[in-house]
């Protein structure tokens, strides 16, 4: 894509550098930025500087936040004691937008994969064992996408932790086999954490 601008030429290759943003796309909403007044252009501005800047990863759960702590880990009224355990950040948004769970997050940054070289020292795991070694008893409450590497993952977690004050348990399989939790709609995901049930590894051995 040849452009009469070297800066038009730039932004377009920053915005097609999205994830499912075509060219094309990204062309689009650079001509329409252009056009526009200094308005929409300095909010995106400022957001950007915001997002480069100011946004942090919580201390506590690994998910973003405004503070060292997120508004989650830091609400009092969200039970301590039931930790919901998720591969990703987007993960939390789409469990938080069921309005359904009232307790808190371990972001684990990923799931084991040996086959992309993704190993347990990878994974934010360490953080969630000194989690729960801090808490008198607890429940974790494994939300992590019902793959071959979620299943290892949980597994390897449900190992790691055996002779822990720890229940394990799994969401129900409203979310099909293969599926990615963020993409589950609010009713289905709601569900699957309500109805979730207790982690034998001996169902998977």
């Amino acid at each position: 894509m040849n452009l009469s601008s070297k800066i038009l030429q730039e932004a377009v290759e920053a915005f097609s550098s999205l994830p499912s943003v075509g060219k094309k796309s990204a062309l689009r909403m650079v001509l329409h930025l252009a056009q526009e007044g200094y308005g929409k252009k300095d909010k995106i501005a400022t957001a950007m500087k915001a997002l480069k800047e100011d946004l942090h990863i919580c201390k506590c759960c690994y998910t973003f936040s405004d503070t060292e702590t997120c508004n989650i880990c830091a609400n009092p009224n969200r039970d301590e004691q039931v930790i919901c355990v998720v591969e990703s950040i987007k993960d939390v948004i789409a469990i938080e937008e069921t309005n359904s769970y009232y307790g808190r997050y371990h972001v684990l940054g990923g799931v084991i994969s040996p086959l992309e070289g993704v190993g347990p020292d990878d994974l934010h795991i360490e953080a969630l064992v000194n989690r729960i070694s801090a808490l008198d008893q607890c429940e974790l409450i494994m939300a992590i996408s019902p793959t071959i590497d979620g299943e290892t993952t949980i597994f390897y977690l449900a190992k790691l932790l055996e002779g822990k004050n720890v229940n394990i348990s799994t969401i129900a399989r409203g979310v099909a086999f293969g599926g990615e939790i963020s993409y589950a709609d609010e009713l289905t995901l709601g569900r699957s954490i309500s109805n979730r049930r207790p982690y034998s590894q001996k169902a998977v051995q």
